[in-house]
């Protein structure tokens, strides 16, 4: 069953449905929550403020008979959980912004500059440091998912930075079924990344 079929389930009041969404992402939306406040330097001995702020997202989501849930389109071939990341994400750095109690970035000072320029930060934002974070432990955990031929061939490749003929040699394989075998493994990584929410290039 596609995301939209499963989340029409939800939105209709099934109750195995929403059991089901609370089961497949409730452990997602609170490892994003969590990233979030661990990038921002958050201190994290306490879980109450991760606790606080998974229950509002599902208020969030939930409220006005679902309303958020339902700007769902599954555009560009966006998976469910894809989208609940940048929600979640998005969501969480705004509960951090309201909870400081901030002076205006805009208003300016005697030489014309605004806090917001003055504290202007061209580095990674982040959203890109949590993406970048959270894709590394996704390649990791679904290379750790490959098995050991698999895992002992992207070493020779990645690792070591053999040459597809030089593998060819070294496992006494045809060059054809190193080639089929580079590209199973990268079918499997990238089928991996995809459940886990990411949007990748075909």
């Amino acid at each position: 069953m596609n995301d939209l079929k499963f989340l029409r389930r939800c939105l209709e009041g099934e109750r195995v449905a929403w059991d089901e969404f609370l089961k497949r992402y409730s452990r997602l939306i609170y490892s994003y929550i969590y990233n979030v406040l661990k990038l921002k330097g958050k201190s994290l001995a306490d879980s109450e403020e991760v606790e606080n702020i998974f229950q509002e997202i599902f208020v969030f989501l939930t409220q006005d008979n679902f309303k958020k849930l339902r700007t769902f389109k599954a555009k560009n071939g966006c998976s469910l959980a894809s989208w609940l990341r940048v929600v979640v994400i998005n969501y969480t750095i705004d509960y951090l912004r309201k909870k400081r109690n901030l002076v205006s970035l805009e208003e300016e000072n005697e030489q014309g500059l605004s806090l917001k320029d003055t504290l202007r930060d061209d580095s990674t934002s982040v959203l890109d440091k949590l993406e970048s974070e959270e894709m590394l432990l996704s390649l990791k955990d679904c290379i750790e998912r490959l098995n050991i031929e698999e895992r002992y061939f992207l070493e020779l490749y990645l690792n070591q930075r053999l040459a597809l003929e030089q593998i060819s040699r070294h496992l006494k394989l045809s060059r054809p079924a190193v080639d089929v075998r580079k590209k199973r493994i990268i079918d499997k990584l990238k089928d991996c990344f995809r459940h886990k929410g990411f949007m990748l290039d075909n």
